[in-house]
């Protein structure tokens, strides 16, 4: 390190203090290992939107509020996961979950997405209304994936490349839909056409409830280990920014206004230094 140039030590400095944010240092955690031998090629439309850190952390935070206007998904975090205490640690094993199937070896991504399939086996329960619910419901998975999905394109679209060819669009999609079909989501998109017909037709399963605002303060105003002070509101503006109109109206969140545009401009700063950090 001490026989490095400069400019690469301040690089190797923002990897490792990526690496620390998503992964579990401390407990020996290591990075995922990007392989030839993946689901998917390299350069293709999943990885290059996949790869982008900053494009990820805006659409995964824009998925996640989106996620919890469905009853049955918001019931099942309610119930089974201590994400009050430990939301960096949900979203730092999502996070892991989506490099694994996108960039690891084959054998690897299967391996989590079993992982994946035997959790939800065990999440079930009762709505306040006193029907069931179970995370393995394909409909529910479906709407998950495709509030992913949408999410993480658009967030790319927006900070990373506004004018990505429509076919890559939907390529990305059919790639996407690989994983969701083994988590066993139905119907699953293949199309960006298809996924935003499938978010209109889905409106009908959506909820306002108290419960989904708390979710959407706590996502909103929690600090991500390791991150920098501020980095968490600006990406977290950047998000709001980006939500469809009817689940801010859901959600009890304003649009951010003259605000939003030193969000936007930190965001694409960040989104260019990582990439240039990564050398991607």
């Amino acid at each position: 390190m001490e026989s490095l140039r400069p400019s690469e030590r301040i690089r190797m400095k923002l990897v490792d203090s990526v690496r620390a944010v998503f992964n579990d240092v401390e407990g020996g955690q290591q990075p995922v290992a990007i392989s030839d031998e993946a689901l998917f090629e390299r350069d293709s439309p999943i990885r290059m939107v996949h790869a982008d850190v900053v494009g990820m952390m805006i659409g995964g935070i824009r998925s996640l509020l989106i996620q919890m206007l469905h009853p049955h998904a918001l019931q099942g975090v309610l119930d089974h996961s201590d994400f009050r205490n430990d939301m960096h640690g949900r979203l730092r094993r999502t996070a892991r979950f989506i490099a694994q199937t996108t960039f690891a070896n084959r054998d690897e991504a299967e391996a989590a997405i079993a992982r994946v399939n035997r959790i939800h086996a065990r999440v079930t329960g009762t709505l306040p209304d006193g029907s069931p619910y179970a995370a393995n419901d394909p409909r529910t998975l479906a709407w998950v994936h495709v509030a992913e999905a949408t999410s993480f394109l658009e967030a790319y679209l927006r900070y990373v490349r506004p004018a990505m060819p429509f076919a890559e669009q939907d390529e990305y999609f059919r790639q996407f839909a690989l994983i969701a079909r083994k988590l066993g989501a139905d119907p699953v998109p293949e199309t960006k056409n298809e996924a935003e017909k499938l978010l209109r037709e889905m409106r009908s399963d959506l909820r306002y409830s108290p419960e989904a605002k708390e979710v959407a303060r706590l996502v909103l105003s929690q600090r991500t280990k390791g991150a920098p002070r501020g980095v968490q509101a600006t990406l977290g503006t950047a998000a709001v920014d980006i939500l469809p109109p009817y689940a801010r109206q859901m959600l009890g969140l304003e649009r951010p206004g003259l605000g939003v545009l030193p969000a936007r401009a930190a965001s694409w700063g960040m989104g260019k230094t990582l990439r240039w950090a990564f050398r991607q």
